[in-house]
């Protein structure tokens, strides 16, 4: 057991209680203005060491900036490197210019739920330069992505303090004023559109073809090789992924780490035939062949060819990823099942299709409908 000890100060008569910690180390705590709540502190330490959940004061005494920078290193080595890159500048741009200097044991429910607030509303200041910027032009408001993700961060670099007993619970949970994200709104492009496109595309058609008609992503479009192409069989072989970090190309695994065999209609053969022709198998086979193509751009003022396709076709302004969702529903518009699509697209499950891709089951429900109504009819007409 501890003790509880007075001593005289300047301000009166203050109370310190001395006690041992669970590796047997001695430590104290002082400052309390009565016997009766330096009696209550050191009952709830015996009680906490009893109950095997006792938290040392002293290893709450590091700041959000140390832990931090061992939570990144951490998730370098489990993340492709495109996620992250963005946990880093998530860190490094919204959660240490805020956090860094704060003990781990002094961050507030409040406190975060008021930072949440902060950046939501764009009054929240990150870094020095933000600061200068926000001041000249008035802050904006963060998206809901980066304010989850700065949240996401600062979340996970807590509960590892709290793994670690540094910490009795993560102040950062349980926010309840998080924005909620907006899905954007998806284009769908008919087979006549695709077509246009393609047309408008020129040297670039089979590029729009393929990611019309497979549902590929950019990163493993760009990767694919020559020798991923099964003429005979119709059939992508999807095993790396190439995604820009910055200015560098970073290849791996697809997005869900697995491979997967995605097959395409026949009238590809013959343009994919013709990229293949005179390569070799490790050759890409999009680009010169050595160097991975590049995402278009469709920022407003854009150039790239993709932009002056779209233009040239006639369609609405889109990006390059929104021909996977094109792919998508003409898929399921041709019959296809919500299984048959989820690993053309590569989606870790079925419901995930289904949550991505709801709007596109509507025909569905109405066919249930349909369906339990002639049943009924038949089950009562033999009653």
């Amino acid at each position: 057991m501890g003790t509880v000890t007075p001593y005289e100060t300047s301000a009166g008569r203050r109370y310190r209680v001395r006690y041992r910690t669970p590796a047997n180390r001695q430590t104290d705590k002082r400052g309390f203005k009565t016997k009766r709540d330096a009696d209550l502190f050191l009952a709830s330490v015996e009680i906490s060491k009893a109950r095997g959940d006792y938290i040392d004061p002293a290893t709450s005494r590091i700041r959000i900036a140390s832990l931090g920078e061992e939570w990144l290193n951490a998730k370098r080595a489990s993340l492709k490197p495109s996620s992250y890159r963005a946990l880093a500048d998530a860190w490094r741009v919204y959660v240490e210019p805020r956090w860094g200097s704060t003990l781990v044991s002094a961050v507030s429910h409040s406190a975060v739920r008021e930072w949440v607030g902060q950046l939501s509303e764009g009054t929240a200041v990150t870094n020095r330069i933000a600061h200068v910027r926000n001041t000249r032009l008035g802050a904006r408001p963060k998206s809901a992505t980066v304010v989850i993700r700065a949240h996401g961060v600062l979340a996970g670099i807590l509960d590892v303090a709290m793994r670690d007993r540094r910490i009795p619970f993560n102040a950062a949970r349980g926010v309840d004023n998080l924005p909620r994200k907006k899905p954007k709104p998806r284009i769908y492009l008919t087979h006549v559109q695709v077509d246009a496109l393609a047309r408008a595309a020129q040297e670039h058609g089979t590029v729009v073809l393929v990611a019309a008609y497979t549902g590929l992503r950019w990163g493993e479009l760009t990767a694919l090789r020559v020798r991923d192409v099964n003429l005979v069989r119709r059939r992508l072989a999807v095993e790396e992924n190439a995604v820009k970090v910055g200015a560098t190309i970073h290849v791996g695994t697809p997005k869900t780490h697995e491979v997967r065999s995605v097959p395409y209609p026949d009238f590809l053969s013959e343009p994919l035939a013709a990229l293949c022709a005179g390569r070799s198998k490790t050759e890409l086979v999009f680009g010169d062949g050595v160097t991975h193509f590049s995402r278009p751009r469709v920022s407003e003022n854009s150039r790239s060819w993709f932009a002056r396709a779209l233009t040239d076709a006639g369609l609405e302004r889109m990006t390059i990823h929104d021909l996977r969702h094109t792919a998508a529903s003409l898929a399921i518009s041709s019959g296809a099942n919500v299984k048959a699509v989820q690993r053309m697209l590569g989606h870790a499950s079925a419901a995930m299709t289904l949550d991505v891709y709801a709007d596109l089951f509507d025909d569905d429900l109405d066919m249930v409908a349909a369906s339990l109504n002639v049943a009924r009819d038949a089950a009562v007409a033999h009653r």
